[in-house]
């Protein structure tokens, strides 16, 4: 396990921005003279405690040059009306696209920040009928504010769900749709599509996101890469992170280095082909 003292240095991200994105994203900042890939995602492909991500790993393997826009706790939503985040993806020889989860995305129930898409702004009037004995001025971030509904809401909540699949679906087509170069899906997570369903898959990453969720928008990309991550790499925990004491128990809820490496290798051959 590495990491520093709470207080002390920890990973540096070398937070940059590129011309026409409000969104920040790990850098170095990177020249794009020659063809490159993009790939863009959230926590994870951003790399949150790993000192490679697997961008910089198929990087590797492949010697072509990789734009990282992963954006931590982004959804679908920080990138779909994002116009520098959406030419860059444009102008790459192809675009790798993280399977974001469902709740970061604004819906007929509530609305998310348009960049930092893990915090919560407003319930809508469809939320307050729906939900009419829950206090929403208590809650600034939707993970807190589902959790508090899965546990007292019961059936309301799923209906709640629902509406956000059915979101998740409308603004991933919309995402797809605005990006010019060939788009690879990447499902990134501890288990396959099919292996959870309803109640049980809404608590896992991505959250609420199913295969027949992926299925109406697979043909709207070129290829879809499932990563899952072994029983090994999960055993390893958070060895080889990078964090603070304060941290661990942040970096316990996700994917190592050793996932980050078999995320890498399920992608090196099918971008290979697109150079």
């Amino acid at each position: 396990m590495s990491y520093e003292r709470a207080g002390g240095r920890c990973l540096e991200y070398y937070p940059c921005s590129y011309e026409g994105s409000r969104l920040q994203f790990r850098g170095p900042k990177r020249e794009l003279d020659e063809p490159y890939m993009t790939f863009l995602g959230g926590t994870e492909t951003f790399g949150k405690f790993i000192t490679r991500p697997f961008c910089d790993r198929v990087e590797d393997a492949l010697d072509v040059p990789s734009l990282n826009l992963g954006v931590v706790n982004a959804g679908v939503e920080a990138f779909v009306s994002d116009l520098g985040a959406l030419s860059l993806a444009s102008r790459a020889r192809v675009c790798i696209l993280q399977v974001m989860s469902a709740h970061h995305v604004s819906n007929r129930f509530y609305t998310v920040h348009p960049r930092r898409n893990d915090r919560f702004l407003k319930p809508s009037d469809h939320m307050k009928r729906l939900f009419p004995r829950t206090d929403f001025t208590e809650f600034h971030f939707v993970g807190h504010m589902l959790r508090h509904l899965a546990l007292v809401e019961g059936d309301r909540f799923m209906v709640l769900i629902e509406e956000l699949q059915t979101a998740w679906v409308s603004r991933m087509r919309q995402l797809l749709d605005r990006i010019d170069a060939p788009v690879v899906l990447l499902w990134f997570s501890d288990h396959a599509p099919e292996e959870k369903t309803g109640f049980a898959h809404v608590a896992s990453q991505p959250f609420a996101v199913t295969r027949a969720m992926l299925g109406q928008i697979e043909s709207l990309a070129d290829d879809l890469v499932v990563a899952t991550a072994s029983a090994a790499a999960l055993a390893r925990g958070n060895e080889g992170m990078v964090f603070t004491s304060g941290e661990a128990q942040a970096s316990l809820q996700l994917l190592g280095p050793s996932a980050h490496d078999e995320a890498a290798g399920a992608l090196a051959t099918p971008l290979a082909r697109y150079f």
